[in-house]
């Protein structure tokens, strides 16, 4: 992976901003839980036009610490936002420094643009940015798939937020199997104005399980009309084949969300989904003005925030900087 140093002082870069996108999940099976707790899935990721940035900030101290960008576009509560051990980027910093030896730190300004907690793998994208920009600004030179081995000890979706574009995701999610495409599909995201915690979405799906006695064997694949109607570019033949095993679960948790999702089918989505543990939906769309179409009529019926986005997206990379930290 090629490395730029930006802005380079005395033989390093002193910052280095780097962007990841979010996700959407076209295709989520999950089976029960295994020994260690992880639910074992059978993804089709899709990374879309949404990204996170991460400016990171050479320190010779050795200390790292993140801070909330002012431009973020989504509503964050910077009461709550953790800026030392417990943010996600702040973990990835600090698993490269493990993995690489080095003693160098950073200051870590993330830029949210992704939903909060939204099922849409923010977080994730975050860590993979914080990794691609402090492998830049250490000058540790790690390959994309050395960056990734850390990135699957982060979280299911890091892996795929370094990769971008479309992938199947087995196991927890991170062991991963490109799928290319060929051609684009559009979007509406509809964020919620809360989050939905994804530990007890899967513990409603775990209780509804057990309620109605069911048990689910650990998914192999993606249902290959999914896969099939993703390949074709064909966004009817992809409103037909997508589901989320999660979705009984988040509308438990939120029944408003089935409101919502009647809403936005009638304002002419080809299907609307739950995407990953929610409460984010993503709404199938023929064209972008399509899309567009659909954003207004949804924005203005229910007053909800919506985003058009288009996909799949490039996965994590450096940007050029932007000004001075």
């Amino acid at each position: 992976m090629s490395v730029p140093l930006l802005e380079v002082q005395s033989g390093f870069a002193r910052s280095v901003t780097a962007r990841a996108p979010g996700k959407i999940n076209v295709s989520f099976e999950c089976g029960d839980p295994r020994e260690d707790g992880f639910h074992p899935v059978a993804t089709l990721y899709l990374a879309v036009g949404l990204d996170e940035q991460v400016a990171a900030l050479y320190r010779a101290d050795g200390e790292i610490t993140a801070e909330l960008d002012d431009a973020s576009t989504i509503a964050v509560d910077r009461e709550t936002f953790p800026v030392g051990a417990d943010n996600l980027a702040v973990k990835a910093a600090l698993a490269l420094r493990e993995a690489t030896g080095v003693r160098a730190g950073a200051d870590l300004r993330i830029l949210k643009r992704v939903p909060v907690a939204g099922g849409m793998g923010g977080g994730s994208a975050d860590a993979a940015a914080a990794l691609v920009a402090c492998n830049a600004l250490w000058g540790t030179h790690l390959t994309r798939q050395d960056l990734a081995s850390i990135a699957a000890r982060l979280g299911s979706d890091v892996p795929f937020a370094l990769y971008g574009g479309a992938a199947v995701g087995l196991g927890r999610g991170e062991d991963l199997a490109p799928v290319p495409l060929r051609s684009e599909s559009h979007w509406v995201l509809i964020p919620a104005s809360y989050g939905l915690s994804t530990p007890k979405v899967y513990g409603e799906l775990d209780r509804q399980r057990e309620r109605a006695g069911l048990s689910f064997p650990a998914p192999k694949e993606v249902s290959p009309e999914v896969l099939h109607a993703m390949l074709e570019g064909d966004p009817h033949k992809l409103a037909a084949s997508v589901h989320n095993d999660l979705t009984p679960a988040s509308i438990a948790l939120a029944p408003e969300l089935a409101h919502v999702i009647e809403r936005a089918e009638e304002a002419g989505a080809l299907k609307a989904i739950v995407s990953g543990s929610g409460p984010t939906l993503a709404c199938i769309a023929r064209s972008s003005a399509h899309a567009e179409r659909i954003s207004m009529q949804v924005r203005d019926e229910l007053d909800v925030q919506t985003i058009v986005v288009s996909a799949p997206a490039a996965g994590a990379s450096i940007v050029p900087h932007s000004g001075s930290f």
